[in-house]
């Protein structure tokens, strides 16, 4: 096995306004600032790696439109290996419409476009890759049976992180046992277990339904709260508080934590599971205070060098 990341996972473009505040149903706001840049779970996750300092490859669908082209030069850009991306004629590249809030607050739509044509052949096409990394990342904005093909062939080899975003209330029940960790975040946790409002005083009650689900290890996000584990072997969450920042765009914040975790644990081994979460919560702070999705992820070059 090599210390490498394979993520099986989503690109999107990016549309970012800023404004103070979110419009309500039928309002029009006059917005302060706009950006437009690269996102999509998969590739948000696999350059957070990448920039750690990981080995990455990454198996995914693009439009042959010109934001698919660009995308493509950027993943590159990122020594990221792309030898496993698809280009479609037939389908514009996925878009994502992103609404941020001056105390960084956002809410996101998400077009999946051409993410919606990887396909289990494509999966299966990179299967010697993918079995021989050691953390396999995967997220719902492909298709679930993608996630289910790539957990499949990888069980067994290393260590596999689903990220259930965005979060689908009925799915095939192989993809909470084959994953060796499970990853959402608060509101992905309500939509999935039924429990309102979650924060650290009532985690336990839906990693306890994620447990009956099948899950094998469990970590719910908090955002400032920072993040909850629990294990099959310990099924007591464990809460790992984050150092308080101040929030610029919380956008990508989630990716940012996954991709951390992902190299972590793929590439310091002898860290505990609650120590790779801690460092990872350092990550996700640390992309918090700036503007961006891809653009606010750090580069380990940049970190403290006690990070790693």
């Amino acid at each position: 096995m090599s210390k490498t990341i394979a993520v099986v996972g989503s690109c999107m473009i990016d549309s970012i306004t800023y404004s103070s505040r979110l419009p309500k149903p039928g309002e029009t706001i006059i917005g302060n600032k706009y950006e437009q840049g690269f996102g999509g779970k998969g590739a948000n996750q696999c350059v957070t790696a990448a920039r750690l300092g990981a080995s990455t490859i990454f198996i995914a669908s693009l439009g042959s439109d010109s934001s698919g082209k660009e995308y493509i030069k950027k993943l590159k850009t990122e020594n990221i290996d792309t030898s496993y991306i698809k280009v479609h004629n037939d389908l514009h590249t996925g878009f994502a419409q992103i609404m941020v809030t001056e105390t960084g607050e956002n809410v996101i739509v998400i077009v999946q476009g051409s993410n919606t044509l990887l396909s289990s052949k494509d999966v299966e096409e990179a299967k010697e890759a993918i079995q021989n990394a050691s953390v396999l990342l995967c997220q719902f904005e492909i298709p679930l049976e993608i996630n289910l093909t790539a957990l499949k062939l990888y069980k067994g080899h290393g260590t596999s992180i689903v990220n259930a975003a965005p979060a689908i209330k009925d799915i095939n029940t192989e993809i909470f046992k084959l994953s060796d960790i499970f990853c959402v975040n608060e509101s992905e946790a309500e939509i999935m277990t039924g429990i309102e409002n979650i924060t650290v005083a009532n985690a336990q009650l839906a990693v306890d339904k994620f447990f009956i689900l099948g899950c094998n290890t469990v970590i719910i996000t908090l955002g400032s709260q920072g993040a909850v584990y629990a294990s099959k072997s310990n099924k007591n969450i464990i809460h790992i508080p984050s150092e308080p920042v101040k929030a610029v765009d919380t956008t990508g914040a989630g990716d940012a934590f996954l991709g951390a975790l992902a190299y972590f644990i793929a590439y310091h081994s002898d860290l505990s599971l609650e120590e790779c979460i801690k460092r990872s919560n350092r990550i996700a702070a640390e992309s918090v205070m700036k503007t961006g999705t891809q653009t606010s992820f750090p580069y380990k070059k940049d970190l403290p060098k006690e990070l790693f």
